[in-house]
């Protein structure tokens, strides 16, 4: 949920409980003043009544008129207690209304009458209408002004957030554009675009500061492999060695021929990066996977692996040693993982490129299998492969997933 709607939401339900709840109070308040504007017309007729009775020393006659009835009744002395009641207007016969009355006595000659004042509160009752109706509708009125000025203020005011997001969400740590600078009369979002600014900047010099160390790094060991590797050869050449002495040897040249693919394969991630290979040409991938597969039919050969395949055509814009690289990992990894009479399956549509293998019935570990560096315990590879293709597959805008459905272990690019 966007802050603006929580905020709008917050805002507007506590707008609404207070406007509620002061409406009720004054709902109650302008009926009790009403109620007593008619508690005071009451106490009027009873003195008149009073005044009446002293000096006349009878009872007036029993009154009634559109909004006002006056009676009385001879009752027990000292029965009657003095009150304000809400009672039943009787306008006609079957007609009622509501009503405010007084309830008062008075001793006549002797004898002892109660004294009911009745007031319609018709017209009390339809003031309180039309100010309740007045009120909800300044209530619904300023709702609706506040949540169109929040609306229209608070996206004026949250400019300048969004615009500094937009500029982090197009940073790319390999430009050496900075982040735009936004004007603004805040101050916490001036501070916010000058420690985006700050971050950028780090992060850009910081990968600056990696990507040469390690260029620098890997074209300093290519001198020392090249030499290991000649001396090795001049030492093979020169001598007669033992079986223990030849065996060392060997493991000798095999970690010197994996120390010099691993620096191969740095130098490349470091380019495919960086984008340094950005030659276009128009690639039939049909073509290129038969062409790969008959290159690697001896090692298909050798672990008995059978070969399943469904290529349809597709051509793509793209750098030709970068993609027979991703297809060679690929196929390389599918070989290496599958265990003697496997098979693999590679589908080619134009939506996607599968390569299946046999292999393990223990699925790999999804959140890992793209980092540098790791592999499983029984590989020979560098550990990289995976990680070459997956960043060969974001330069070209595509995706590279992973997916075990027994006994298939599954690549996919999808285009």
């Amino acid at each position: 949920m966007k802050l603006l709607t929580l905020y709008n939401r917050v805002n507007i339900i506590t707008t609404i409980i207070v406007m509620l709840i002061t409406g009720i109070i004054y709902y109650q308040a302008i009926s009790w003043i009403l109620n007593d504007q008619n508690d005071k017309a009451l106490k009027v007729e009873e003195n008149e009544v009073f005044d009446y009775v002293n000096l006349n020393k009878k009872l007036p006659q029993e009154f009634e008129s559109k909004d006002q009835q006056i009676s009385f009744t001879e009752v027990a002395p000292n029965s009657v207690n003095r009150e304000f009641i809400n009672t039943d207007y009787h306008r006609d016969k079957n007609e009622y209304e509501s009503g405010r009355g007084l309830i008062s006595s008075v001793t006549v000659n002797g004898k002892y009458y109660k004294i009911l004042i009745v007031e319609s509160k018709v017209e009390t009752e339809d003031l309180i209408q039309i100010i309740f109706g007045i009120t909800f509708g300044v209530i619904l009125l300023l709702l609706l002004v506040l949540l169109i000025a929040n609306r229209l203020i608070l996206n004026r005011l949250w400019q300048p957030f969004h615009t500094i997001l937009k500029e982090m969400k197009l940073f790319n740590i390999t430009d050496s554009q900075e982040i735009a600078q936004t004007t603004t009369r805040i101050d916490e979002f001036t501070e916010l675009n000058q420690a985006a600014t700050t971050m950028t900047n780090k992060a850009r010099h910081d990968y600056r500061d990696l990507k040469t160390f390690t260029e620098n790094a890997s074209h300093e060991l290519l001198t020392p492999i090249a030499v290991i590797n000649s001396k090795l050869d001049t030492l093979i050449q020169t001598e007669d060695f033992s079986e223990q002495q030849s065996k060392l040897l060997t493991d000798l040249y095999s970690a010197v021929a994996r120390l010099s693919r691993l620096n191969q394969s740095l130098l490349l991630l470091v380019k495919i990066e960086n984008r340094l290979l950005t030659d276009q040409q128009t690639i039939n991938l049909k073509e290129l996977v038969q062409e790969l597969l008959t290159q690697l039919e001896d090692i298909f050969s050798d672990k008995q692996i059978e070969i399943k395949t469904n290529l349809e055509n597709k051509e793509i814009m793209g750098n030709q040693y970068l993609i027979e690289i991703l297809l060679n990992n690929l196929i390389i990894n599918a070989v290496r993982h599958n265990h003697p009479h496997g098979e693999i399956i590679i589908s080619l549509t134009p939506q996607s490129l599968s390569v299946k293998n046999t292999g393990s019935n223990t699925p790999l570990q999804d959140d890992k299998i793209f980092n540098r560096f790791h592999k499983s315990d029984k590989s020979e590879g560098s550990g990289l492969g995976l990680t070459i293709s997956k960043q060969i597959c974001e330069n070209m805008g595509w995706q590279l997933n992973y997916q075990h459905v027994s006994p298939h272990h599954s690549f996919t690019i999808v285009f």
